[in-house]
């Protein structure tokens, strides 16, 4: 019935993606640090996420589009990064902050390896982790999952592998939020 209600809210997924945990709802926030509009979803996707059931798996992934102008993938790389050291709390708002705030364009891996080590993470470990195997699958496995479920945006949340929405598709940023 709910679905009903919210047609034209949400568009199925291109192809069906597997649960990442069985017997889990997974959402995914589909983003891009260099996006405004992701860095104004943050605080409500946030606060929404925390107030999810416990059968609901949420998780972030970050976008690496094709560009030769932005660097995408050093972006989504640095997430990845921060992810491996234990640090996306403590980095994740930081990131958005630099770019949105201060205007740091963090456009190479320098002024990245200079971002970890300006918030306190070891320069050489965070160097370490970003260029690392584990970041590379990830990186790899985020262009996958985001192509499955056919979004072409960002912000964008995928629903347990089988729908997607966003603020273009559902009307507002309150409403996908809704419909996920």
């Amino acid at each position: 019935v709910a679905l009903a209600q919210d047609a034209g809210a949400f568009r199925p997924a291109k192809r069906e993606v597997p649960r990442s945990t069985p017997g889990k709802i997974d959402v995914v926030e589909f983003f891009w640090y260099g996006c405004p509009h992701c860095n104004n979803f943050q605080p409500k996707v946030n606060a929404w996420a925390k107030n999810l059931p416990s059968d609901v798996n949420f998780v972030k992934v970050p976008i690496a589009f094709d560009s030769r102008r932005v660097n995408f993938a050093g972006h989504q790389r640095l997430y990845y990064a921060l992810e491996a050291l234990g640090q996306v709390e403590q980095g994740h708002p930081k990131v958005f902050q630099a770019m949105h705030r201060d205007k740091n364009p963090l456009a190479n891996d320098a002024q990245i390896f200079d971002f970890a080590q300006s918030i306190g993470i070891d320069r050489e470990k965070f160097a370490n982790a970003f260029k690392s195997f584990g970041v590379n699958a990830k990186a790899t496995q985020a262009k996958s999952l985001f192509e499955a479920y056919g979004a072409d945006g960002v912000p964008t949340l995928g629903i347990d592998g089988k729908f997607f929405t966003s603020a273009s598709i559902a009307g507002s940023e309150d409403n996908a939020l809704r419909v996920a």
